[in-house]
């Protein structure tokens, strides 16, 4: 017998003694009584000690080195589940499910049963989670900052057609991933006073007291990069009270007043995003930000000293990146901590903040630019406010002194928003405190330059810069498509899975081969057939794989147009009703995503989408030809479903809108095509891809902001000039879906006619033209497919890699 054999039985044994001994000694079961969580908490943890090897001799060689330290502060991580994540990573994927065999353990049921970390909601979190593994992957020493949240954003149900938000308890079972740090504990402060008092040398200094005082505690989950080779840290905080019980009110007889401190201290890590529609959910966001922040900052400044002395030397050896505005407070705690703390001067101290921080802008949408009340932030942070208001006059002052005094430039790039209410703008204030301030696609970048930060950008010109966004291929196509990542290591050899990036393109060769096209075809259909089953399981509904699958899946928001491809989807409808006998291609419409709590126009939106859903399945007209499904509690579990099962990505959001999107990238990478605007990472797959392999229509950014300024919002032309647009939306003014309630969507129509503010109506008539076009090309097979294997071929520039690369060697200057 050869050696590689004797070698793999060897380490399918090893790893099976493994799970039988967590099974026993840390689960507690004999494994001829355990359930199917045992095993899978057993599993888990056999695969965490393997994890920890690496993530010990990483973190040595971290030390011994001397590498710069990038830290990444995030409000999400969409890390969704780990154990295939952390078994194909490690490369024991396979021998996990021979060694699990052996003891009549089918690995493909123990992995559903994890839950989705409820650590994130969209594209942002799922981008944070995506760029802790290239960091792993490249060798970069990087830690994630956040926080652990109990029940996340929620779990979504649909009920009669509604949205019902759920608790989300992702953690009823604990989470053998992490590890609990109960000696690493930082004090966060609110509210108090500053004074001004002397020091022992007679120096003046601010003194803050806060009024009141929570515990931040520390949880750790390694992250473990493609083979291993390095392992990072997540660490994120978990709030607790200073005291679990107030035992004098508890002896006195108020059992609830005894514990009120710890409820309010830990409803900072409870819930992703609380409401912020009253004063209380907005001091909640405030505080959770500030919490995870000065929690972050104590502790790498801790480190940072231990290892090097002086915090002068912080922007050598670390970099702190923050993700979108939420962490922007950063720039007045650190402040806070180098001049309070520190007892730096206040000229160095704003030296070392700025040569440390960076900043990546995710939106230009101004209502998720954060602003916060003035009055809010003296009462909350009292401290941070004087420190906002002197960066802020010295801002202001430098500008006056280079001969700048247009008081609209002044009032533009100033940190406190006068208008309606003082305000403090914490955008500004990331930009102002970072050396670096980057946009996620080429589009949004040149946006950026030119609309929310075009006077700061004629400032600082050299300050914004592009990192178009990437994804993770390990996840999105090893692990999300394992029959298509076969095909690829048949086709190039396994190489592939070591330089997907670069070796991607050799690809294109294949697609003019009719075996590997046919091929290619019947791995979607078996993806295909899977969600198949999945949606018959969830809704009842039973699809045809065979037809097209049509896929738009996203947080539901009003300039992500989920109307958009509603109107289409009723058009659609109605066409085939009035002339069912013409070659029509069969086509499955699929929504997914979550509505923000307090969002009715697109919690609404999603009502409308399931009173399509009904009628069109019940209709008998269009049985075999349409059909409308909309998949409650969107998660990364779900994606990695859905995403190798599309035929059709719907990337159609008002263009100039989008930041970069994410999603684009991960059906590109399946072989989906893609019918979109020219929007966010759009452009650039447009670029890559090919303009004839995607489907592209609508206004341009250019358009958008041209009939903005021209204030033209009123649909009504567009309807006057579009017969079949003007159709549709009388069929769901006049509760033709929704015969229950007939006025139920009379107040959405209306509101579109007179104020379209996203150009849904301006841009229905392309949309159908770019429609009719996917249909010409699905009724052509070798031209579909073709396109499929192109576009799989030609995403390798969108790997996170490539993303995290550009970060490192142009802003953190992290890599040797």
């Amino acid at each position: 017998m050869s050696q590689e054999p004797l070698a793999r039985e060897a380490e399918v044994a090893a790893f099976r003694d493994a799970v039988l001994t967590k099974l026993t000694y840390a689960v507690g079961k004999d494994p001829d009584h355990a359930f199917d969580h045992d095993w899978f908490e057993a599993i888990a943890l056999a695969a965490r000690d393997q994890m920890v090897d690496h993530w010990m001799d990483h973190t040595r060689r971290i030390y011994r080195k001397g590498q710069k330290r990038v830290y990444y502060l995030s409000l999400e991580f969409l890390i969704g589940r780990l154990l295939y994540d952390s078994l194909s990573n490690l490369g024991v994927l396979e021998i996990a499910r021979e060694a699990l065999s052996e003891l009549g353990v089918d690995l493909e049921r123990i992995r559903l049963l994890e839950p989705d970390a409820a650590l994130g909601n969209g594209g942002l979190g799922r981008l944070a989670a995506c760029f802790m593994e290239s960091m792993s992957t490249l060798g970069i020493a990087g830690h994630g900052y956040g926080i652990r949240y109990e029940h996340g954003l929620f779990r979504q149900a649909i009920v009669d057609g509604w949205q019902q938000e759920q608790t989300e308890r992702w953690l009823d079972f604990g989470n053998p991933w992490e590890f609990e740090r109960a000696e690493v504990i930082y004090p966060i402060g609110f509210g108090g006073s500053v004074e001004t008092v002397a020091d022992a040398s007679g120096k003046m200094i601010q003194v803050w007291s806060p009024n009141e005082t929570v515990r931040a505690v520390a949880y750790d989950t390694p992250v473990v990069g493609w083979r291993g080779a390095s392992v990072n840290t997540l660490r994120l905080w978990r709030a607790r009270a200073v005291e679990d019980l107030h035992l004098e009110r508890f002896n006195a007889g108020d059992h609830l007043g005894a514990v009120a401190e710890v409820a309010r201290a830990e409803s900072i890590s409870r819930v992703l995003y609380p409401a912020d529609s009253t004063e209380a959910g907005q001091e909640l966001r405030l505080r959770q930000e500030y919490f995870f922040v000065s929690a972050s900052l104590q502790d790498l400044l801790r480190r940072h000293k231990n290892m090097h002395g002086s915090v002068l030397s912080l922007g050598e050896h670390a970099a702190i990146q923050l993700n979108d505005t939420h962490p922007s407070i950063a720039v007045a705690e650190l402040m806070r901590q180098l001049v309070d703390l520190h007892d730096i001067p206040w000229e160095a101290a704003w030296d070392v903040t700025v040569e440390t921080l960076s900043y990546t802008n995710h939106t230009l949408l101004p209502e998720a630019l954060e602003t916060w009340p003035v009055g809010l932030m003296e009462r909350m942070l009292p401290r941070h406010m004087q420190i906002i208001y002197l960066i802020n006059a010295q801002h202001i002052d430098s500008l006056r002194a280079k001969g700048i005094h247009d008081f609209d430039v002044l009032r533009a790039v100033s940190l406190i928003e006068e208008d309606n209410g003082r305000r403090v703008r914490m955008g500004n204030l990331a930009f102002l405190g970072s050396h670096s301030v980057n946009g996620v696609s080429g589009l949004h970048t040149q946006l950026m330059r030119s609309t929310v930060f075009s006077e700061l950008h004629k400032l600082y010109p050299e300050r914004i810069n592009n990192k178009t966004n990437g994804i993770t291929f390990r996840r999105w196509l090893y692990q999300a498509n394992p029959k298509l990542t076969d095909m690829l290591v048949e086709a190039l050899g396994p190489d592939i899975l070591d330089q997907p990036e670069q070796r991607l393109i050799e690809l294109e060769p294949f697609a003019e081969k009719p075996a590997f096209r046919k091929a290619f075809a019947e791995q979607r259909l078996h993806s295909k057939r899977a969600l198949a089953q999945i949606i018959h399981e969830r809704l009842g509904i039973a699809i045809n794989p065979a037809a097209m699958f049509d896929v738009q899946v996203k947080r539901i928001h009003e300039y992500k147009r989920q109307l958009l491809n509603l109107l289409h989807t009723v058009a659609l409808y109605q066409a085939i009703r009035a002339e069912p006998g013409i070659d029509w291609v069969p086509r499955v419409k699929i929504f997914a995503g979550k509505a923000a709590a307090s969002y009715h126009q697109a919690k609404l939106i999603i009502k409308l989408t399931n009173d399509i859903a009904r009628t069109v399945n019940n209709d008998p007209t269009v049985r075999g030809l349409l059909k409308v499904v909309f998949l409650p509690n969107y998660n990364v579990s779900l994606a990695e479903s859905i995403i190798p099962a599309a035929d059709l990505s719907e990337q159609i959001s008002t263009a100039g809108f989008e930041a970069s999107g994410t999603s684009n990238m991960k059906f590109g990478l399946n072989g989906a095509l893609t019918i979109g605007t020219m929007d966010g990472a759009n452009v650039e797959m447009h670029e890559r891809v090919g303009a004839e392999h995607m489907f592209i229509f609508g206004l341009s950014a250019q358009q958008v902001e041209a009939r903005k300024h021209a204030g033209e919002f009123s649909a009504g032309p567009d309807i006057a000039a579009s017969h079949r647009l003007n159709d549709v939306l009388q069929a769901i003014r006049g509760g033709v879906f929704s015969p229950d309630d007939p006025g139920r969507y009379v107040g959405l129509i209306d509101g579109l006619i007179d104020y379209d503010r996203f150009l849904v109506c301006a841009d229905f008539d392309a949309y159908w033209d770019a429609q009719a076009r996917v249909e010409a090309h699905w009724h052509d097979s070798k031209a579909w497919w073709r396109s499929a294997v192109l576009n799989t071929a030609r995403m390798g520039w969108f790997s996170s890699d490539r993303t995290i690369r550009e970060y490192a060697t142009e802003i953190w200057k992290a890599l040797d």
